[in-house]
């Protein structure tokens, strides 16, 4: 068909097995040859039906399993794994997962050991497939490394333990579980086990007329009392503190303490007088202490100007407190002094024995010695008033 100087051309589509079979039995009723069509060679059915191309069956999908998810890090290499499961076993027993990882020297399977957090899709999907994870310690998984050069091996063995739904022989399969493997540089890698088939049998299969057993009996279980050990800890730890404070304190109070200070000189004129009042009171005279009199009156004198003056006067002698006495400036009683050390040397050295006017007259000057160099108080200025 031509239209405006474009051609288009119309293809008739090759007579399929059943439209040549019609067309061959219509022409044979027919008979007439009269007609423009011309009948097509006779073919036998095999042709016909050797004509008719069947299409290629499509591969089988590649079923995705939901426990694993393998992770790759761009530059690593997928470590080999060698895996081994048994082909038959018992319902509720554990079932071992036999895993080798052939890796690196610096790498690490499983570096927080084998976990499946309940309620995540690799649980699920061990559930939906009848399989758990046995909770006892005793059939936890286990690991062992062996490194030979730059490569190791580490083996695996983790436990599951078949629960099929229905009672009888079953034939489930294990879904894969993810294997990680920790890089040196910190990368995780993830690869997954192949699905594994076993047939599963019930362990009463092989015993005629079955009969359920009893619960076993308990088993002791170690609970950790948390607030028990709390409260020991604490009070360990009070007592140890309790007896160092009392160690401590106790040595604070046993410290040596240091002395009060002495209380402030008395000035020597007070303890001069008190001698002499003293002296006077004894009544040395009466008792024929004449001399005894004289050296007491001398000693106070003596001692109370080598405090007033600041020399030791008992140890002095009489011309080294004369010459100590002519240095003070303005000292009015320094006849008076140098006349009573040379009586009281008299008495002393000369043998001298003084009458009881001698005595009471020795006695009087001492007593007017300290009145006469002692220095006098200051009356108090009187503090200005205040004028309104």
């Amino acid at each position: 068909m031509q239209t405006k100087g474009k051609t288009s051309t119309w293809r008739t589509p090759a007579p399929s097995f059943a439209t040549k079979r019609a067309l061959r039995l219509g022409l044979a009723l027919v008979g007439s040859a009269s007609l423009a069509l011309a009948e097509p060679p006779a073919q036998d059915d095999a042709e016909l039906e050797a004509d008719v191309v069947e299409p290629a069956p499509s591969p089988a999908p590649t079923k995705v399993w939901s426990s694993c998810l393998e992770h790759l890090p761009q530059g690593a290499t997928k470590p080999k794994i060698e895996e081994k499961f048994p082909a038959k076993g018992l319902s509720g027993y554990a079932l071992p997962l036999e895993i080798t990882v052939e890796h690196g020297k610096g790498e690490t399977v499983l570096p927080q050991g084998f976990r499946v957090q309940t309620g995540s899709d690799a649980a699920k999907a061990l559930e939906d497939a009848g399989f758990v994870l046995p909770e006892s310690s005793e059939a936890s998984p286990t690991k062992n490394t062996i490194t030979e050069g730059e490569t190791a091996k580490t083996s695996l063995i983790i436990p599951f333990v078949a629960l099929p739904k229905e009672p009888g022989r079953k034939t489930m399969t294990l879904p894969p579980v993810p294997i990680a493997v920790a890089r040196a540089s910190g990368e995780i890698i993830t690869a997954c086990t192949q699905p594994h088939e076993i047939v599963v049998e019930d362990p009463t299969a092989s015993i005629p007329d079955a009969k359920p057993q009893p619960n076993p009996p308990p088993r002791p279980q170690i609970e950790e009392w948390t607030l028990v050990r709390n409260l020991t800890i604490g009070s360990l730890i009070g007592a140890a503190l309790a007896v160092s404070t009392a160690w401590l304190l106790r040595k604070w109070l046993a410290r040596p303490k240091p002395l009060p200070p002495p209380p402030p000189p008395r000035p020597p004129w007070e303890v001069a007088i008190e001698e002499l009042q003293a002296i006077r009171a004894a009544n040395l005279p009466a008792q024929g202490l004449q001399a005894e009199h004289f050296d007491r009156v001398s000693d106070a004198v003596r001692k109370y100007l080598g405090g007033r003056y600041g020399f030791d006067g008992l140890e002095s002698t009489t011309d080294e407190i004369s010459a100590r006495l002519r240095r003070v400036p303005q000292l009015l009683e320094l006849g008076a002094i140098l006349h009573f050390l040379g009586e009281c040397d008299l008495v002393k050295f000369a043998n001298v024995s003084p009458s009881d006017e001698e005595c009471a007259r020795i006695l009087e000057l001492g007593e007017r010695i300290v009145l006469g160099t002692m220095p006098v108080a200051k009356p108090a200025e009187p503090s200005p008033e205040v004028v309104e």
